[in-house]
């Protein structure tokens, strides 16, 4: 069954380090840089725009952002703060952002805490909807995961591909609010099936009715971190490890395009193209270089660059714990591809330094039918 958890914005004596963000202050940073020659300036413009026009359409207490922390929803949060409090008249006080998350399988802990801290800080009135049957994304099972963890660990359910469980969440989050018929959506065009979205578009036939605001649909990766490093917005700390697209721990690594190399790691480029990133066969060739023998996996993996590929990405993947410090993913059951080869632990530059646009998404996992973008 279906669920909805309201979080309301936390009083300032439950966590005294966060303030409130001076939302006057954002919008008077925000308006001006769109007002400006800044290069960014007709994308600001823009969102801020498909932003009125929505609250215009549908009024403030009829509008909800979806917020899951990702960096294209922080951006948007940011600029929604911002087109509020710019409609504020003298002395009137900021109401609680009405936001939903739906949660992915078996989030990042450190991801789940950065939401928690963006709820007090933007002064949101979130509501968590989530499914204990359901999936919101589909999930690879993991490579090498101890039958007791996987067991215990949330998991694709059948094929689903993890529209059932949104649209089920979604159900929820309208009987439980009837009043809101419009929510803010982080999607741009590179995410999948951004394509052929516009600013504005109604929910599909069979789904409860919202209409789906765009702001920065037009928008690039390029843009999303000028902007959040521009106004000094805060983000999560995963990006800072070499993640560029966050899901589910099950099928999110840091990107191989961000790869600091050393003269002891197996060479990769530093911005590969995207058919390098994803080729198993890259991978088998550049373990092989640094190894005399084919790592020890098991037989039916003995000769296949996926597997070797997965021993590749997992023993590169890092878990955050919930202190906010990173330790590194618990050894797998088969041999890890670096122990076995002598390699220090890769490094990753952080997720602003990366090039190619284009290589977004190229941290999650071998394959994945994702749904859910940040």
């Amino acid at each position: 069954m279906l669920s909805c958890l309201r979080r309301a914005a936390a009083p300032l004596t439950s966590k005294p380090f966060l303030l409130p963000m001076n939302c006057k202050k954002i919008a008077q940073e925000v308006y001006d840089l769109a007002s400006s020659n800044d290069p960014l300036a007709p994308m600001i413009k823009e969102a801020l725009q498909v932003i009125d026009q929505g609250l215009d359409t549908h009024g403030q207490d009829a509008v909800s952002i979806s917020f899951n922390g990702g960096k294209d929803c922080t951006v948007l949060l940011h600029l929604y703060a911002g087109a509020l409090a710019n409609r504020l008249t003298p002395g009137q006080p900021m109401k609680p952002i009405p936001a939903i998350y739906i949660p992915v399988p078996s989030p990042f802990p450190v991801l789940e805490t950065f939401i928690e801290d963006m709820a007090t800080t933007y002064n949101l009135d979130l509501f968590r909807c989530f499914s204990p049957s359901e999936q919101v994304e589909s999930v690879v099972t993991p490579p090498n995961l101890p039958a007791k963890d996987y067991l215990e660990r949330p998991r694709a359910v059948g094929k689903a591909k993890g529209a059932e469980g949104m649209r089920q969440a979604l159900e929820a989050y309208k009987r439980k609010f009837p009043h809101i018929s419009a929510v803010l959506l982080g999607t741009r065009r590179s995410d999948p099936h951004g394509a052929t979205l516009s600013h504005r578009n109604m929910t599909d036939n069979g789904w409860p009715r919202f209409e789906r605001i765009n702001p920065i649909i037009n928008w690039s990766y390029g843009d999303v971190w000028t902007f959040l490093r521009q106004l000094k917005v805060p983000y999560c700390s995963l990006y800072d490890q070499g993640y560029t697209s966050l899901g589910s721990t099950f099928n999110t690594f840091p990107n191989p395009a961000l790869l600091i190399e050393s003269p002891s790691t197996p060479h990769l480029e530093s911005q590969p193209s995207a058919s390098s990133v994803i080729s198993p066969a890259t991978a088998l060739t550049s373990v092989m270089s640094t190894t005399h023998n084919l790592p020890q996996l098991p037989e039916k993996e003995m000769l296949s660059p996926t597997g070797v590929l997965s021993g590749y990405i997992s023993s590169a993947h890092t878990l955050p714990t919930t202190n906010g410090y990173y330790a590194s993913q618990p050894e797998p059951s088969s041999p890890n591809v670096w122990r076995m080869s002598g390699v220090p632990e890769p490094r990753y530059r952080p997720a602003y330094e990366l090039l190619d646009g284009n290589l977004e998404r190229s941290g999650r996992g071998l394959t994945s039918g994702l749904r859910t973008n940040a």
